[in-house]
């Protein structure tokens, strides 16, 4: 899974400038992708994963995070083990964990580490970088990419949009449908509703609109922005360009 730097670099730069993605965000989906990849083919239950990945020089360095805990906060391997064995299921009020060695570290052995280490701390070990994965944990990379861009390019869509929200927008008309119209604003879709146009105005497909936006929808099939042309601000903001 080795990466072309310039292609990688180039798409850094193309999802900023077309999409309003910061570098940062992508190269946080890159190392994401990669931990769940790393895991997938290499990882133990329990492990936690991270991956720090330099763009400009393509280094990749992969580490395990272990949390502190001690004697309180786990649940003796004595009592865990008759537990399992009776398949007896756990008091909920107990908030006492099962110790897993690649998942936590006790208090004693994290001070020889880290003198100062507390409960919850995070010990950080090095893993072997590997570049080696397997088709089924590339292409769970290859998806959580996919996510991780997505999410952040409806963050990026709600802040701009959002800082536009009491203003009059623009937008190309898509379609019609029981009289609501689906504008296209470019990066997100504005509707306005039958009840929000003035009556007796028709609609094609291609036309530019103008509208008052009034609400910015975050959804699970994107960003909508509510817009209005009958809304009482419409005019008074129109007068204002």
């Amino acid at each position: 899974m080795l990466f072309d730097l310039k292609v990688i670099n180039s798409v850094l730069d193309q999802l900023q400038d077309e999409r309003g993605i910061p570098r940062e965000r992508v190269r946080e989906a890159i190392e994401a992708a990669l931990a769940t990849a790393y895991k997938k083919e290499y990882g133990k239950k329990g492990q936690i994963v991270r991956v720090k990945f330099d763009s400009e020089t393509g280094k990749t360095e992969f580490s395990q995070v272990k949390i502190v805990v001690d004697e309180t906060k786990v649940i003796p391997e004595e009592e865990a083990e008759k537990m399992r064995a009776e398949e007896k299921e756990r008091d909920l009020k107990d908030e006492r964990i099962y110790f897993n060695e690649e998942h936590h570290i006790m208090m004693e052995d994290a001070r020889k580490i880290k003198k100062d280490a507390a409960l919850d701390d995070e010990i950080v070990f090095p893993l072997e970088a590997k570049s080696d994965f397997g088709r089924i944990a590339a292409q769970t990379a290859k998806q959580v990419i996919i996510q991780k861009i997505r999410e952040a390019e409806k963050v990026s869509v709600m802040n701009e949009y959002g800082a536009r929200q009491g203003e009059v927008v623009s937008g190309t008309v898509q379609r019609v449908e029981r009289g609501n119209l689906f504008i296209d604003m470019g990066r997100a879709t504005g509707i306005l509703p039958y009840e929000e146009q003035i009556p007796g105005e028709r609609y094609r497909q291609g036309e530019r609109v103008r509208a008052y936006l009034y609400r910015v929808e975050e959804t699970p099939k994107g960003v909508f922005l509510k817009l209005s042309r009958s809304h009482p601000k419409f005019l008074h903001e129109l007068f204002k360009l």
